[in-house]
């Protein structure tokens, strides 16, 4: 595979760099394929119990061999989220950089499938607000299931373009950009990237890097964070970017304290010695990855919040939802079309503005429609931390577990008629409907397992 390495590239990485060509090459050629699981410190299991730590979060695990995911009922509960290892450094800056105790207002930009954003998510206390964004509409389900396995209610799914954002001008007090790139950090992950690869696109993505960022930046608050990466070793989409921020806005760099046995590189950039992090896959367990982060020291005017009242749902339908959620947290009930949805309390002003500004596809957790006297429960409340304990639960064992995950016919007997929470290992798997002669299986169809197994 070494043959085929962008000899261009190769030769500026030694130049600046000086980051052992030969070790490069040949974990290339060896093509170890890693596989790294972040656990759910929300929903706690004997998954992977073997499993061996990464250093550089609380949660990251790097497996002996890839196991068959879409065959794990834990997976489809959320109990974990499978990532890249180097990308969960994002845990350690937060930690270094921001004050996770505070009530935070934070900005994933560009989102999907979602593996920052359930980082994040992880992290923030509950009067917190995560508003995880993808601007290509395909790849927003796939970020809303992700979040909805996680199970928090403090989340907010949008699909907007990065300059919709400066309608929130001052607004976040993080904002993480995992930009678009040339992707040349998953080469060995990915050889097949190999072949889109260019000097060309490289600089059209640096482009697009600088688009991005400067579309956004005015909804990040003064002192806020920004924290840039890349799965790019390119430096005109790395060190350079970094340069040009400080050339273009009022910021100041930030630099992370790491360990040395990490074998992270900490590089400067050329122009205003900027700090940035690498990733080589010779000297740590991970892929390519690049991460930069300032402090914003200007200030931004404050976007107003909207006076108009949100709409008050009924208060019958809303003596109705409440029996189904949890009764010690602080949750407010707003109506989503036809249905409900629960919030965080003390964020009904922020969700009011967020919906008066951007398109959002997910707003906290859709508990489900009012149909007659009954609640027909969403797939998203099965999933979540919010449910009421009392609510009915039937534990099934692998074979159940696997058969209701695919939709097929599943008999169950001896349980109570009505809705019952399906659940594996005592975790949340989806509704089921239990009549006098049969069982209906309420698993979203789009999610369904298709592959034998």
């Amino acid at each position: 595979m070494s043959n085929k390495l962008p000899s261009s590239l190769i030769k500026r990485l030694n130049e600046e760099f000086g980051f052992e060509e030969h070790l490069f090459f040949k974990v290339h050629e060896e093509a170890e394929q890693l596989t790294s699981i972040r656990l759910n410190p929300f929903k706690k299991s004997d998954v992977f119990p073997d499993a061996a730590l990464i250093p550089w979060t609380n949660n990251g695990r790097y497996l002996q061999e890839r196991p068959s995911f879409i065959a794990d009922p834990l997976f489809h509960a959320g109990c974990y989220y499978v990532q890249e290892a180097s990308s969960m450094f994002l845990e350690h800056i937060l930690r270094e950089a921001v004050d996770l105790d505070e009530e935070l207002r934070i900005l994933d930009l560009c989102a999907a499938p979602g593996g920052k954003s359930t980082l994040i998510s992880s992290l923030i206390n509950q009067d917190s607000l995560l508003i995880s964004n993808e601007i290509i509409k395909t790849r927003v389900p796939v970020l809303a299931d992700n979040l909805t396995k996680w199970g928090r209610i403090n989340t907010v799914v949008s699909s907007n373009d990065p300059r919709d954002f400066q309608r929130l001008a001052g607004y976040f007090d993080v904002m993480v950009v995992d930009a678009p790139c040339s992707g040349s950090g998953m080469w060995r992950k990915d050889p097949g990237t190999l072949n889109e690869w260019s000097e060309a696109n490289v600089a059209l993505c640096s482009q697009r890097q600088q688009r991005i960022l400067a579309d956004a930046y005015p909804a990040l608050k003064e002192g806020g964070l920004l924290i840039y990466s890349t799965c790019s070793y390119s430096r005109e989409e790395n060190e350079e970017i970094a340069d040009w921020l400080f050339d273009n806005f009022d910021l100041s760099p930030v630099r992370i304290p790491t360990n040395s046995s990490w074998n992270i590189v900490e590089t400067e950039s050329e122009k205003h010695h900027c700090p940035g992090y690498r990733f080589y896959p010779h000297k740590v367990k991970g892929e390519g990855f690049f991460v930069s982060c300032f402090k914003k020291n200007e200030e931004e005017s404050p976007v107003a919040t909207p006076r108009s009242k949100p709409i008050k749902p009924n208060k019958n339908d809303t003596a109705i939802v409440e029996t189904w959620i949890r009764t010690d947290s602080d949750l407010a009930i707003i109506p989503v079309k036809e249905s409900y949805a629960a919030i965080q309390g003390g964020q009904l002003e922020d969700i009011q503005l967020l919906q008066s500004k951007l398109y959002l596809k997910k707003s906290g957790v859709m508990v489900g429609k009012i149909v007659g006297k009954d609640l027909v429960p969403d797939h998203e409340l099965a999933l979540s931390l919010i449910l009421n304990e009392r609510i009915s639960r039937t534990e099934l064992n692998y074979e159940q577990a696997i058969s209701y995950l695919r939709k097929d016919e599943l008999r169950i007997y001896e349980i109570s008629q009505g809705w019952s929470l399906m659940c594996y290992s005592g975790f949340g798997l989806g509704w089921a409907k239990i009549l006098p002669n049969r069982l209906n299986n309420y698993y979203p169809k789009e999610l369904r397992i298709l592959k034998d197994i």
